[in-house]
């Protein structure tokens, strides 16, 4: 039987996804690619905000359309926090949240009338290649303490639980022996790895990674403002240099303190510059990204201005801008101070337009510099360099796909323009 897997959200869902489909192929199916009509087709749903819910409905609908013959599940974070709404809705067939994903194989095979064989352990080498990716995702933790007044996470996710520093290790060498160029670890909340395991944290975890496999880009996804130290960064110059990709992304949120305590976030509005200018410090060239809400409950036009002063002074690479999404279960959907829609959009927009004038200024600054590329897909036509700036080659330069074992799919790259804001180069040499 063929199986499709399509992936909404995070790092954390495609980590999840991965894993998923060595499960489901090491049972006996085989994943469907995009010519194919599969059997099964499963959504890793998100469901941070109330359009990624819309999304995920969508995506079930349309594949019940495409697909009327196939299995259809909800699967992931909506599937957990709207478990009986999935239910009522005609396009889908199983609904398994979060507290079964363990079980997803063997529910599925009942369904289809197949008799469930224990998966057969081949290690998770074929991950990276299966779900045809350039880069694969680690999950290293899961679930989240902080319990932010505004974020389902903790809901639909549980308590923080680490992944044995060993385990994460096979897997991240199981992708580069599959042929996977870069690995992203990722989880919720990365800062605390390790506060539930002997003998191991972060900085411990990431050393490992570097010395005993070959991964030739290493990535972190996340990490809050408060959990940057000298030790970590100095990884990025010592063990991790060339190697660990010199990106950070330091989620904001807002850029007023009293914000920031209604939201139940764990830094100030200086404090979080401390931690981009630190980083920047640290890692030369990097580029820094962050997500920032609009419109929190209580949120004033001194609040905002706040929030636009740290955003203008942060000088990033990149910031994702929210309006905020009322979650229900989660402490600021009660607040009843709520901002009306209309002025969190309008919010939005002005944080967009500084954000949009940082990223195309940080990526203006990299025009006629050189920087390793890994391609996504077809040589020349969508890549990334190590610092998370998207990159095409120059018309006429593109060519032949790589052969996909890994060798060639990264390369230097001469930056000569900027179009929107993407880099145009040409190889190097």
């Amino acid at each position: 039987m063929k199986v499709w897997i399509e992936t909404h959200g995070c790092k954390l869902n495609t980590a999840d996804s991965q894993r998923l489909a060595n499960e489901f192929v090491r049972s006996g199916y085989e994943l469907a690619d995009s010519t194919d009509v599969p059997d099964v087709f499963v959504l890793n749903s998100c469901t941070v905000t109330h359009v990624a819910d819309k999304k995920a409905r969508q995506a079930l609908s349309r594949a019940r359309k495409s697909f009327p013959e196939a299995i259809v599940v909800a699967a992931g974070c909506y599937a957990e926090s709207g478990t009986a709404d999935l239910e009522e809705l005609a396009a889908t067939d199983l609904v398994i949240p979060n507290t079964r994903k363990s079980e997803i194989v063997s529910i599925v095979s009942s369904r289809a009338g197949l008799e469930w064989q224990e998966p057969v352990d081949a290690g998770d080498e074929v991950v990276g290649q299966l779900l045809g990716r350039t880069r694969g995702a680690v999950k290293i933790q899961e679930g989240c303490d902080q319990v932010c007044s505004y974020c389902i996470v903790p809901r639909v996710r549980g308590r923080e639980r680490s992944i044995p520093r060993d385990e994460i290790v096979r897997q991240v060498q199981g992708l580069s022996s599959a042929g996977c160029p870069e690995v992203i670890l990722t989880g919720t909340q990365l800062g605390s790895y390790g506060f539930d395991l002997e003998g191991t944290g972060l900085v411990d975890m990431i050393s490992a990674v570097l010395e005993q496999t070959d991964i030739r880009r290493l990535r972190v996804s996340s990490l809050q403002a408060a959990e940057f130290s000298d030790d970590l960064l100095d990884l990025w110059n010592g063990i991790g240099k060339d190697r660990l990709c010199p990106h950070f992304h330091i989620p904001l949120q807002s850029g007023s303190d009293r914000i920031l305590e209604r939201m139940r976030r764990r830094y100030t509005g200086a404090g979080y510059l401390e931690a981009v200018r630190a980083a920047k410090a640290a890692v030369p060239e990097c580029s820094v990204t962050t997500d920032v809400i609009a419109g929190f409950p209580g949120e004033t036009e001194e609040d905002h201005q706040r929030t636009l002063e740290v955003l203008e002074s942060a000088e990033l690479a990149d910031a994702h801008i929210f309006p905020y999404s009322v979650r229900p279960g989660t402490s600021a959907a009660y607040f009843d101070d709520q901002v009306d829609v209309q002025t969190r959009a309008r919010r939005a927009e002005e944080l967009r337009v500084v954000a949009d004038k940082m990223a195309q200024r940080h990526r203006m600054s990299f025009v006629g510099s050189v920087r390793s590329v890994v391609w996504e897909g077809a040589r020349g036509t969508s890549g990334l360099t190590d610092n998370y700036l998207r990159v095409r080659l120059e018309p006429g330069q593109i060519t032949a796909a790589f052969k996909g074992d890994g060798e060639g799919l990264i390369e230097d790259i001469k930056f000569n323009r900027l179009e929107g804001l993407q880099l145009i180069g040409t190889p190097a040499g």
